[in-house]
């Protein structure tokens, strides 16, 4: 209990000097006048219920998960409090985990990137680099980049900063969000949000860009991100009132409205523009990208299980059950490749009438790229990173395939053959630093009329073939999901030795990604986030709970791996 004591009483005075870290003011594109914050008080001035927190999965426990990875995880200590990681404890707490010293650095470096509105922790800045000249917008609380921040926080007992976020950006969906002269959407959620302070007048003002920054795009994961936050927030803490409460209900159903609304679609995917998602320059995902079919589907699961059966909620129930059964078979059938189906599709035949067709898009098997021949193991798989009328995306996405996974898109066998690729194709996909947010990088020709000549996007930059540490908590967590938790270890080790040293840097370059990026912030917040959320769960698999969710046994194998595209 001392030590619980001393925990607690060093964690309060982190918090109190973090309050002191304001933010830069720099002009903002959008602006959205000062937050009446009298409905939001009422919800934060409600009691916290004092309850245990429950870690366990929607559909079944942990117990068989750890006890598959119990051969790979015997050196950690079983005996962790379940409100607060040894991560962040006082060494006369450690057991036989012994954390890796920049653990401490990461947290350091996160609490320094809180933004506080009115006294309340609301997020964390975008990144926190003083040697940077320009600001531009990386002073601002992205709903995507906060995400890892949040299972950080979560993991180690602090949901309070989880939820004001939560409240927060729901404050915003509110509010009327126009682009020139036309208005978006009621559900769309920010792409990122700023607190400006005036020191003379005393005052606080919340400014918010719904994608007016950079090529005037909605975000569209921002919106499922939130669901898939809520979701987390309400399993780490087993409050279940925050979900329940009428103004969250609400935000759900706007949400699911904007992307379950009839129109002209002949498929279940969602239809999107260029730029819509973590990738939010142009990069030749316009159609049906596969990061956001992955957040679709993860987020309407997510919204089964939190949606009240009421007279509103019922029909939102209704629709979401069918779309899923639709949208599993589509993204099962038709978006996964492994050899047996790259021969399949390298024999199709065209222009082929009637609803016997085995080439439903009309796919030219000239358009298959040279590299996918030799990039495709004998054993493995992946989603591809579109499918729309006679055209197929065959490059490698890292987020969407590791989110198909955590939601069970991906059935358990697919899953596998995830795995079997990166295994395959390491120096591909991980190399000296993980992890590829796409690959192959386009170039020459290609990459002029695909990105426009973006000067952010030369090959093996950025969004185009770059490598983001961020995305090492993803990897952590399918790894563990699916048994492989020596791939998360190798992958682990490899941030390691950079990433501090590095002064976490927001992406890397290079065929390898050895170099730091040409134009990537140092103290990138969801870089930290990200490497402390692996390391967490790999001291606890059953934090893991938080962000995957089991099978539904309803939603049968439509297709076996290595199956043709015959209905």
């Amino acid at each position: 209990m001392d030590g619980v004591k001393v925990m607690a009483d060093g964690m309060r005075r982190e918090i109190d000097a973090g309050k002191g870290i304001g933010l830069k003011n720099v002009s903002s594109r959008c602006s959205i006048s000062e937050m009446d914050d009298h409905d939001l008080s009422k919800l934060l001035d409600k009691p916290r219920l004092k309850i245990e927190r429950k870690r366990s999965f929607d559909e079944r426990s942990l117990s068989e998960l750890t006890t598959g990875l119990h051969r790979g995880l015997e050196s950690y200590d079983s005996a962790y409090s379940p409100g607060r990681s040894t991560l962040d404890s006082p060494p006369s707490a450690w057991s036989s985990f012994e954390p890796h010293p920049i653990v401490g650095d990461a947290w350091e470096a996160l609490r320094r990137s809180l933004v506080y509105f009115r006294g309340q922790p609301v997020g964390t800045i975008a990144a926190y680099d003083h040697a940077s000249e320009e600001v531009l917008n990386y002073d601002q609380v992205f709903v995507r980049d906060f995400v890892p921040s949040a299972m950080a926080f979560l993991m180690n007992g602090e949901p309070d900063i989880v939820k004001n976020f939560l409240l927060k950006t729901l404050q915003l969906q509110g509010w009327e969000k126009r682009i020139d002269r036309f208005k978006l959407g009621e559900g769309v959620m920010p792409a990122s949000f700023k607190v400006l302070h005036n020191p003379v007048r005393k005052t606080e003002t919340i400014i918010a860009d719904f994608g007016e920054s950079v090529g005037r795009v909605a975000p569209v994961d921002s919106g499922f991100w939130w669901i898939i936050l809520l979701r987390a927030y309400t399993k780490s803490t087993g409050d279940q009132s925050l979900a329940e409460t009428p103004e969250c209900q609400k935000g759900m159903r706007l949400i699911l409205a904007l992307c379950l609304s009839e129109g002209f679609d002949t498929f279940p995917t969602l239809l999107c523009a260029d730029g819509c998602s973590m990738i939010d320059r142009r990069m030749g995902i316009y159609g049906y990208p596969i990061e956001i079919q992955a957040l679709f589907f993860m987020a309407l699961r997510s919204a089964l299980l939190m949606l009240k059966p009421d007279q509103e909620g019922k029909e939102f129930i209704e629709r979401i059950v069918k779309r899923l059964h639709a949208l599993s078979y589509h993204m099962r059938s038709y978006f996964w490749l492994d050899f047996q189906q790259l021969n399949v599709i390298y024999r199709y035949k065209t222009e082929e009438y009637s609803h016997t067709a085995v080439n439903k898009f009309n796919v030219i098997p000239d358009s298959i790229p040279d590299w996918v021949f030799d990039f495709m193991p004998m054993r493995g798989g992946y989603f591809i990173g579109n499918v729309s009328p006679a055209r197929m995306d065959f490059r490698w996405f890292a987020l969407g395939n590791c989110i198909a996974i955590l939601s069970s898109l991906a059935t358990p066998e697919q899953a596998s053959a995830i795995m079997d690729l990166i295994e395959a194709r390491w120096e591909e996909l991980v190399g000296d630093m993980p992890l590829k947010i796409c690959y192959p990088a386009i170039e020459s020709y290609e990459w002029q009329i695909v990105t426009g000549c973006d000067p952010k996007n030369t090959r093996w930059s950025y969004h185009n073939g770059g490598s983001w540490p961020v995305l090492l908590w993803m990897l952590t967590a399918a790894c563990i999901k699916t048994g492989r938790i020596q791939i998360a270890r190798r992958a682990i080790d490899l941030a390691e030795s950079r990433l501090l040293k590095d002064s976490w840097p927001e992406y890397y370059d290079g065929k390898l990604g050895r170099y730091i990026g040409k134009q990537a912030r140092k103290y990138q917040t969801w870089s930290i986030a990200g490497y402390l959320v692996a390391k967490m769960m790999l001291e606890d698999p059953s934090n893991l709970g938080m962000i995957s969710l089991e099978e539904d046994k309803q939603m049968k194998h439509v297709i076996r791996r290595c199956s043709s595209w015959t209905c």
